[in-house]
């Protein structure tokens, strides 16, 4: 079955709210001086302080919808205590989920997922932080100690997979860029929430005209199923695919069958890290 993993965006609201809310209470009792084992150059203070910042920042770009993002010399300073960013973090988030509430997903909001469908709208800022809010839990528990570590919901880690697919690593070329398809059809089995998801490992090319900064390189792009048999088979529970491509674990579990190498051609899509 080819799955469908989008959740109605009151979930997603609810997400954002339960896994920002277990960040902050799992860093207020952590050594601020913990170091994030999936980002070594951060300690939990950095944590705490990065996740407030990316609230703060879409709270902002959603309250000045449809315009662009807020102006950077708005943004507040970092507090000065460990118990000062415990604070502010508090009043940034609980400001994202303020501004989200109620809102139109379908309503014209920036976001820089040009390259997405949808990507242009409040429903795009809901998921995308509600994910951000899950692996960033994931991080203070890690953070804090392995054995604070609590499961990821399966519905959100699937949809979290699926994100990873279209949106952080993969998605249609923008109007400045090109992809060139793969030879591979890969198939993605979400074996605890019962579907599938095929993708093409392709290769990207462009340079962004603002920036000058060069794209090209390994890409993923999520494709119908073809019918036919894949190139490889990854087989998977939601929560471990979902972590494992977020560089938040190993691969214990992940089953992988077929061509080695149109495996690889996935994992060289999925290899650069992200914060």
């Amino acid at each position: 079955m080819l799955l469908d993993t989008r959740l109605p965006a009151q979930a997603y609201l609810d997400h954002i709210r339960r896994e920002s809310a277990r960040f902050g209470a799992v860093l207020a009792a952590c050594d601020p001086a913990a170091r994030v084992p999936a980002c070594p150059d951060w300690d939990a203070a950095d944590l705490l302080w990065h996740l407030a910042g990316v609230q703060w920042f879409w709270s902002r770009t959603m309250a000045q919808r449809p315009d662009g993002p807020p102006d950077e010399a708005a943004r507040p300073p970092r507090a000065d205590s460990y118990a000062g960013l415990l604070d502010q973090y508090a009043e940034l988030s609980a400001g994202l989920v303020d501004v989200l509430t109620g809102l139109d997903p379908a309503e014209p909001a920036w976001s820089w997922a040009d390259h997405v469908p949808g990507g242009q709208t409040v429903g795009f800022t809901l998921r995308r932080q509600a994910h951000e809010a899950l692996i960033h839990r994931l991080d203070a528990e890690q953070t804090a100690g392995p054995d604070l570590v609590t499961p990821l919901d399966p519905a959100l880690a699937a949809d979290g997979v699926a994100e990873l697919l279209e949106v952080m690593y993969g998605g249609q070329a923008p109007v400045w860029g090109r992809i060139e398809p793969g030879p591979h059809r890969v198939r993605i089995d979400l074996t605890d929430v019962g579907g599938s998801i095929w993708v093409r490992p392709s290769t990207f090319f462009g340079t962004h005209p603002g920036s000058g900064k060069n794209y090209d390189g390994p890409h993923v792009v999520v494709v119908d199923d073809p019918g036919t048999e894949p190139a490889a088979a990854v087989a998977g529970a939601a929560a471990d695919l979902d972590a494992t491509w977020w560089k938040r674990r190993g691969a214990d579990g992940i089953e992988v069958t077929g061509d080695p190498a149109a495996y690889d051609a996935l994992l060289a899509a999925l290899s650069p890290p992200l914060d």
